[in-house]
């Protein structure tokens, strides 16, 4: 596609394609966003599925490069740290950074209705839903629309194609028709369910608010976002099958029995339990993954359509932001030489995606069972000491993920690994906080950080 092509059509309204049009905009693209549902600021979708996004980093400097960062501000709440709750109530926490490092839980659809409004204003951006995508012809670049309110037709000629479009994406679903496309989906063997802990008295909220809460309990876990009225968005995260699953809990007696047992401290908070329990839907958990992202410099995936990973790092929306980031970075590089920009971004993302992909999977094991660990959590706090020691050396792998955008996951995880492997050798000779002054245990983190590193450290 030559740069004289300026007609962007995106498949998809949701977080990624209504941020990927405001940027597009800004290069002086035509867009047309054309999206399955109904406008979600004008009808109710259907709630259930809102797992509450955790916004950091890599997300606040894609809504920054259009300016909106201190607008989203507004409608989050900082969360500083974990706190862990056990079976009897008990309370422990895991600050997520240093002194006043965050996420910011944010409500996805009320990010979505900003960002959409802030298309809208764009003359150069246009907004159709109800469009669902029918037909799209690789040779033409014509896509075929149905829109199942009026039972109508539409066929659209687009100069370059981005399927923003989801997990379940109809954009992917014809590149996987091609020659040589691959691509694999897994399913974690765990479902997701949205409840409800309800404000307390004049709005307060009836658990810490700059927190993210967490009920691990070994093989599944229940966790809670703070809402700004007050309330928060809870998740329980559980097994299909099994003694303990979403099978075994058929009736309103099941579900107040169990969670009586095993959430015992958050049930008089959450009067509308079993209503939600009952009429909220079961998601699924489900990772992505597929390659090339891009056909002929015509057509491109990008976020979930690209690369869907589960909640469990809190980076899907984020990684799908810095897509755009990243992607706006290539056009000022290159400009609209669309096909250089796609075969370029594919190439530098997409071990990026891979690796949160897994590390998002490996997080699941620790929230819902390690942070209840207190070996696991003394292993935290020695690091920090690390950290607090080398702090050029030794970043913390959550805070290479969270805090540190410059860091592309792909080396996260590659020094996490290796940082592991160190901590695994530490934690032999370490039973208290004490003991990181040890003689040994310093003089064994010198030798393995300057193995790391290749260089010397000091004692």
């Amino acid at each position: 596609m030559t740069a004289s092509a300026q007609n962007a059509t995106i498949i998809g309204a949701g977080l990624v394609g209504s941020l990927l049009s405001l940027y597009l905009a800004k290069k002086g693209c035509n867009v047309s966003i054309f999206e399955r549902r109904p406008d979600m600021r004008k009808t109710n979708i259907g709630g259930g599925r809102s797992i509450n996004l955790a916004l950091s980093d890599r997300g606040w400097r894609a809504l920054e490069g259009i300016g909106i960062g201190d607008d989203i501000r507004k409608v989050g709440i900082p969360m500083f740290k974990r706190v862990m709750h056990d079976v009897k109530g008990n309370l422990t926490s895991q600050p997520y950074g240093k002194e006043g490092q965050g996420i910011y839980s944010v409500s996805r659809g009320g990010l979505n209705m900003a960002l959409m409004d802030l298309a809208e204003k764009q003359p150069n951006i246009s907004l159709n839903f109800n469009q669902q995508l029918a037909n799209l012809d690789l040779k033409t670049n014509t896509l075929e629309f149905h829109n199942p309110e009026t039972n109508s037709e539409n066929k659209v000629q687009a100069d370059v194609i981005f399927g923003a479009d989801g997990a379940f994406s109809a954009v992917r679903n014809v590149l996987q028709k091609t020659e040589r496309f691959d691509y694999s989906q897994s399913y974690l063997e765990y479902g997701y369910k949205e409840l409800t802990i309800a404000p307390g008295e004049n709005g307060t909220w009836q658990l810490e608010k700059n927190a993210l809460h967490i009920w691990p309990r070994g093989q599944y876990m229940m966790i809670a976002l703070p809402n700004l009225d007050g309330s928060f968005t809870c998740t329980l995260f559980f097994p299909y099958e099994g003694a303990h699953s979403f099978s075994a809990l058929k009736s309103e007696a099941d579900v107040t029995q169990f969670f009586q047992e095993v959430f015992p401290d958050a049930v008089p908070m959450m009067p509308t339990l079993l209503e939600d329990y009952f009429q909220n839907p079961t998601g699924t958990l489900v990772t992505v993954k597929c390659f090339p992202w891009s056909q002929d410099g015509k057509v491109l995936l990008i976020g979930d359509a690209a690369h869907a990973i589960v909640p469990f790092y809190g980076q899907g929306m984020n990684a799908g932001f810095e897509d755009c980031t990243v992607f706006n970075e290539l056009l000022d590089a290159h400009g609209l030489d669309w096909e250089t920009v796609f075969k370029t971004f594919e190439k530098v993302r997409k071990p990026n995606t891979d690796a949160i992909a897994d590390l998002a999977v490996e997080n699941f094991v620790e929230m819902r069972d390690k942070v209840a660990d207190p070996e696991f959590l003394l292993q935290k706090k020695i690091e920090g000491k690390i950290n607090a020691r080398y702090p050029e050396q030794w970043i913390p792998l959550y805070t290479m993920v969270t805090f540190s955008p410059d860091i592309p996951y792909a080396k996260a995880l590659k020094d996490g690994r290796k940082q592991e492997e160190i901590m695994r050798k530490l934690m032999k000779h370490i039973k208290t906080e004490a003991d990181f002054e040890k003689p040994e245990v310093q003089q064994l983190l010198a030798e393995n950080m300057a193995e790391k590193f290749n260089t010397s450290v000091a004692v």
